[in-house]
């Protein structure tokens, strides 16, 4: 079951992912924000687990404590029952050594590119293709690293989200792209409640076109 709470920070969407270590194990951050990030690993740890996060940004390191918010285990286990795959919403806990002024400087970096790609494509500049590049590859770090689909049915006054193999929409409900937002899909749910029955037809439109986009061949 999930909740209507919103998330504490807000996280860039990159266009590809970042190689981190999670302790001392490989990781790859998907999204990452101010307060947190969004990452995908071996394991499955539990809500409150806390571990340090490093990755690398002009060659130098940047390293967290970071506290396990929700995880999802989105690949079962090959035959060595220890490959188990997830993927894992935490937040920034303490930032060691100059980590939080790095982290602040990288963020400006990527927020700058796009906010210039937004203005020439606003615009209507055709003569730079770079900007264009960016907007539409925003958020296929997390795209390329997740399959199948989520439907979210409510249930009196709570819904229920389900991971699926199946693109159907259901009538209780809506089915997106796993990938999605949370937070977006937080702010659906909560029209889908206050809709009526064409307005939730039309939210299932929005949805439909998540779940096709998620059908195209990688």
């Amino acid at each position: 079951m999930v909740t209507n709470d919103r998330r504490e920070f807000q996280r860039l969407r990159l266009a590809k992912p970042i190689l981190a270590q999670l302790d001392r194990q490989n990781a790859l951050i998907l999204d990452i924000g101010v307060g947190g990030a969004f990452l995908e690993h071996y394991g499955t740890p539990a809500p409150g687990q806390r571990f340090h996060l490093t990755f690398r940004w002009q060659g130098e390191d940047v390293e967290f404590v970071a506290e396990v918010i929700r995880s999802n285990e989105v690949r079962k286990p090959g035959g060595d029952l220890q490959s188990t795959v997830a993927h894992t919403a935490v937040h920034f806990v303490q930032a060691i050594g100059e980590s939080e002024n790095r982290l602040h400087a990288m963020m400006a970096t990527f927020v700058g590119k796009v906010l210039a790609a937004q203005k020439a494509n606003a615009s209507g500049d055709l003569s730079d293709t770079s900007g264009a590049r960016i907007l539409e590859n925003l958020g296929e770090a997390r795209r390329t690293r997740t399959r199948g689909y989520v439907a979210y049915h409510l249930k009196g006054h709570s819904w229920w989200r389900v991971p699926t193999d199946s693109p159907l929409q259901p009538p209780d409900g809506f089915t997106v792209a796993a990938y999605e937002d949370e937070e977006e899909l937080a702010q659906l749910c909560t029209s889908y409640e206050a809709a009526d029955e064409e307005s939730r037809n039309l939210i299932r439109l929005v949805a439909e076109l998540s779940v096709l986009s998620a059908r195209k061949p990688f």
